[in-house]
C-alpha cells in the first residue's frame, strides 16, 4: 500500500470504511497530479482507459451506488447510448470539475453512511442479469464494494500514469506532499 490508512477509534466500522474507500479515492486523484488536460485524456497504452476517463468513470459509479443505496433516481445514470461517454470527458468538462464533483459525491457519501441507522441496512439491487433476482445488499457490503471498484481502477491509474510518464504510486505521494519523489 502506498499510504497508510489511519486506524479508526476501536469498534468505528463506519469510520475505517469511509477511510479506506477515501484513500482509494486519492490514488486516482494523484494519478493527474500536474497533468494537462491532453495527457490526462491520451491512452498510452493497449488499453481505451485515459486517466481523465476513469476520474469521471469511479465518480459516476460512487454516485450510482450513493443514489441506489438512497433509493433515489441517479441524476447521472446511463444507457447503451451513453455509456462510452461515462469513459471520457465531454463538451465543457474539465479534470477540474471532474475533481469537483467527485469531491461533493465524496461528501454526500460520507454523510449518508455515517446517517444510516445501521451498516445491516439493506437496499435492492435494479435487475440486471450480473445480480440476482430480487436481491438486496447492506450498506457494509456497500462500502467494501466501492473500496474494491475504486481499487481495481486505481491500479488501471498507476499503468497509465507510470506508461504517460513515468510517475509511480510513491513518486505521485511525493508531488502531492511537495517532497522529490524516486520510487521510495
Amino acid at each position: 500500500m502506498v499510504t497508510h490508512v489511519p486506524a479508526e477509534a476501536h469498534g468505528d466500522e463506519r469510520g475505517a470504511l469511509l477511510s479506506f474507500v477515501e484513500a482509494q479515492r486519492g490514488a486516482i486523484r494523484r494519478s493527474v497530479l500536474g497533468l494537462t488536460e491532453e495527457q490526462a485524456a491520451s491512452r498510452p497504452s493497449a488499453s481505451e482507459l485515459s486517466l481523465s476517463g476513469l476520474l469521471k468513470h469511479v465518480a459516476e459509479v460512487e454516485l450510482n451506488w450513493l443514489r441506489l443505496a438512497q433509493q433515489r433516481p441517479n441524476e447521472k445514470q446511463r444507457d447503451e447510448e451513453t455509456w462510452d461517454d461515462g469513459f471520457r470527458l465531454v463538451g465543457d468538462e474539465t479534470v477540474p470539475g471532474m475533481l469537483a464533483f467527485w469531491d461533493a459525491v465524496a461528501k454526500e457519501t460520507e454523510e449518508f453512511v455515517r446517517a444510516v441507522p445501521s451498516l445491516d441496512d439493506t437496499f435492492p439491487l435494479p435487475p440486471a442479469p450480473w445480480f440476482p433476482e430480487d436481491a438486496r445488499v447492506s450498506m457494509r457490503w456497500l462500502m467494501m464494494h466501492l473500496v474494491e471498484e475504486i481499487a481495481r481502477h486505481a491500479g488501471h491509474a498507476d499503468i497509465i500514469r507510470e506508461s504517460l510518464d513515468g510517475k509511480g504510486a510513491f513518486d505521485l505521494v511525493a508531488l502531492e506532499s511537495g517532497r522529490s519523489g524516486d520510487n521510495g
